[in-house]
């Protein structure tokens, strides 16, 4: 079997651990699902009771469990006790938005992580090394809150370059920036120190030996065998955001899955919260396997150490 098949094949025991377990754990909280559903309406015992099976709580514990397996596989978790509403439809409603601010994060923080880890990786203990990491630092030491309150009042209250809130491209200026400069100090950081070891290696000082021209040896030879760890960062960055930007939503009035997964845990409504979970934690692993089998693609030795 291929290292790609390998990996692919190898998420689904993950999965399956990890549904099984958010499963257990909301099981054990306490509290009664159906006066969490009812939010304190007055109701009779046999309605409670009549409520308790259709949700299927009159079951055994293992009949539940593989009841809540197999509909998620199907993708059916159910529906929310305060909406009453399937939760995968309601998620979905969100998705878009979460992946809207990742993906403008993710390329905020790639791109910026690349030219100043790059910069201060070929000139080690220089200034440009000295000002790239500072700015790195910046990234990663300010609070996203303060970093968005910044940005609205300069760029959105003062210059009004950009809406403050709303859909669509130009609204997404802002977040993306707010969530990308987090990303690129991390990265950036890890990109030099990847970039320092790379230029140490023999065949660099083939290819400088051979008069290929220093941006070549650079961005085809250094670069890439020297992605790897930032590659991996890059990535659970990317899963955590898929699993929503709490603190960015709530700065910039967006809709998303983190403040939805917020309101639910203060609300009570399990099945929501499950549902995120679930949803979270399986976005969390295929994005890994995802990694991994760049790890391939950027390293060949690494697909064929694997296969082996």
């Amino acid at each position: 079997m291929s290292f790609f098949a390998k990996r692919i094949f190898g998420v689904i025991p993950v999965i399956l651990f990890t549904w099984s377990l958010v499963f257990v754990v909301l099981q054990i909280i306490p509290g009664d699902p159906v006066n969490l559903m009812l939010a304190g309406v007055p109701a009779s015992e046999e309605v409670r009771q009549r409520e308790r099976v259709r949700l299927g709580l009159d079951k055994p514990v293992v009949e539940r469990y593989v009841t809540f397996v197999v509909r998620a596989v199907q993708g059916d978790l159910g529906e929310s006790f305060r909406s009453r509403r399937p939760v995968t439809t309601m998620i979905a409603e969100q998705m878009g938005s979460t992946i809207e601010l990742a993906l403008g994060g993710l390329l905020v923080g790639l791109v910026m992580g690349i030219i100043l880890g790059i910069l201060a990786g070929i000139r080690p203990n220089s200034w440009i090394d000295s000002t790239c990491m500072a700015l790195a630092l910046v990234g990663v030491s300010l609070p996203s809150f303060w970093i968005g309150m910044v940005l609205i009042y300069v760029f959105g209250t003062i210059l009004m370059w950009v809406p403050i809130t709303g859909r669509g491209l130009d609204a997404l200026i802002l977040p993306s920036i707010t969530v990308g400069l987090f990303i690129a100090g991390g990265f950036a950081r890890l990109v030099r120190s990847s970039i320092i070891e790379a230029m140490g290696q023999d065949y660099i000082r083939t290819a400088r030996a051979k008069g290929l021209p220093p941006v070549k040896v650079v961005l085809k030879h250094a670069l890439r065998n020297a992605m790897i760890p930032p590659v991996t960062l890059l990535g659970l960055q990317f899963a955590l955001l898929i699993g929503g930007a709490v603190v960015t939503e709530n700065v910039f009035a967006r809709p998303g899955l983190g403040t939805m997964l917020v309101d639910a845990v203060l609300t009570k409504d399990m099945p929501l919260v499950q549902a995120l979970i679930v949803y979270k934690t399986a976005a969390y692993v295929i994005i890994n396997v995802i990694i991994d089998l760049i790890y391939g693609l950027i390293d060949p030795r690494v697909r064929m150490e694997r296969a082996s």
